[in-house]
């Protein structure tokens, strides 16, 4: 794994939710999901009852996840984004990995969540960091 690869898998593993990026009858679409990694794959948990697993599996999706509600709440570090993107595929974790993912939602838009999960293979990685420190100090000074 290059440096670039293992820098966005820290972050990654900083936040529990980010974005699936995919296209549905070709129109793109973007839906919360839950994450962990896995052997170096990015193994995401949807809920099955909107389908959007259905389009995605075998096919190339983007995922990315950030820190941006870190501004919201003013810790005042760095502001991050990671992207992972690749084939995705879907799979069926052992107990013990879906013990890693934590409590699931009880509902997603009124129904009983049902979880299923996909595997992400990045082929493409990419890691974006906005540094504020001094636009902060900048702002504050005037």
């Amino acid at each position: 794994m290059s440096s670039e690869e293992l820098q966005a898998i820290e972050l990654l593993a900083r936040v529990p939710y980010g974005r699936l990026a995919t296209t549905r009858r070709a129109l793109p679409y973007l839906a919360v999901a839950r994450h962990i990694v896995i052997d170096g794959h990015v193994v995401l948990r949807l809920h099955s009852g909107l389908g959007y697993h259905a389009s995605c599996d075998g096919t190339v999706v983007a995922y990315g996840a950030d820190n941006f509600n870190a501004a919201a709440s003013g810790d005042g570090g760095d502001l991050w984004s990671v992207q992972f993107t690749g084939p995705a595929e879907i799979v069926h974790p052992t107990e013990e990995q879906r013990e890693r993912f934590g409590a699931a939602p009880r509902e997603v838009n009124g129904e009983p969540f049902e979880p299923v999960f996909l595997r992400l293979a990045p082929h493409f990685v990419t890691v974006h960091t906005l540094g504020l420190h001094a636009s902060q100090a900048n702002r504050h000074a005037a």
